[in-house]
């Protein structure tokens, strides 16, 4: 099991607050910057900054100073504006360019679809292989869609979209898929924190149907047999990070690990 567990290990790395102070939106705490990130913020006059915190007082400027940011060279700049929430089901404070997120330790939401077919010889996953041009783990396997939630949108609204632009599924089809859960972790990556929160699909797809990449973010896809998507997690890092924790749900769900083996994976949310 530990070939597994070493998935969870590798995402949830982070240790909150460690060196990190408190990045705030009014009173509310959003996110969590490093002392040397604090400095070059209290150059904002939306920004009061101290020993104990950064408070962000304009939430309207967190655009702008992200925007300022990515023109010194500090964060990307990937004009995806994202929500910015204390809490996953809070209102929204801010918006915040999906570049800054990890810099600012802002949580991000997203959404990830295992894509099934069942077979007379057992169900069949739906792999994609991401494009070479991907700034992000390019050319690792990942699921037959997968994306980010944008300002504004739901992640029902997130899903269906994503997978018209990822895979050309019909919107009826994609609306089809069913909630299995959501995963969080708090990562460090040369990029910044990620404190992501994933919103789980499945979807059962009809056996004629074959994805086509829409959009020129994945390469190609492959329908996989579940236990050689079972063995890659296992024995590889061919998988995009977060993507071998929503397998390992999945592979629960089927039964795939015995019930002595599941009760050592993390606790479900």
């Amino acid at each position: 099991m530990n070939r597994f567990l070493r998935h969870f290990a590798a995402c949830d790395n982070a240790v909150l607050p460690g060196r990190r102070l408190p990045f705030r939106v009014g009173a509310a705490t959003v996110g969590w910057v490093l002392p040397e990130f604090a400095r070059l913020l209290a150059d904002f006059t939306a920004i009061a900054a101290s020993p104990t915190g950064v408070t962000l007082t304009d939430a309207g400027d967190l655009q702008s100073i992200a925007r300022a940011l990515a023109e010194r060279g500090v964060t990307r700049w990937r004009n995806e504006a994202f929500d910015v929430r204390a809490e996953p089901e809070g209102p929204v404070l801010a918006l915040l360019d999906r570049g800054a997120l990890p810099m600012f330790g802002v949580r991000a939401e997203g959404v990830h679809l295992d894509g099934l077919v069942h077979l007379p010889d057992g169900p069949h996953i739906w792999i994609a292989r991401r494009a070479a041009t991907k700034t992000l783990d390019p050319g690792k396997l990942d699921h037959i869609t997968a994306g980010g939630i944008p300002a504004g949108l739901s992640p029902a609204e997130t899903l269906v979209k994503e997978a018209a632009e990822e895979a050309a599924i019909p919107v009826a089809l994609a609306a089809a898929a069913r909630p299995v859960g959501t995963l969080a972790y708090a990562m460090e990556r040369t990029e910044g924190l990620r404190r992501d929160l994933l919103h789980c699909y499945e979807l059962d797809l009809p056996a004629d149907f074959t994805p086509a990449a829409a959009d020129g973010e994945v390469a190609g896809f492959e329908l996989w047999p579940l236990p050689r998507a079972f063995a890659a997690v296992r024995d590889t890092d061919d998988f995009k990070f977060n993507v071998n924790l929503v397998l390992i749900r999945l592979f629960q769900r089927y039964g795939l690990f015995t019930p002595e083996q599941a009760a050592q994976l993390p606790p479900a949310m």
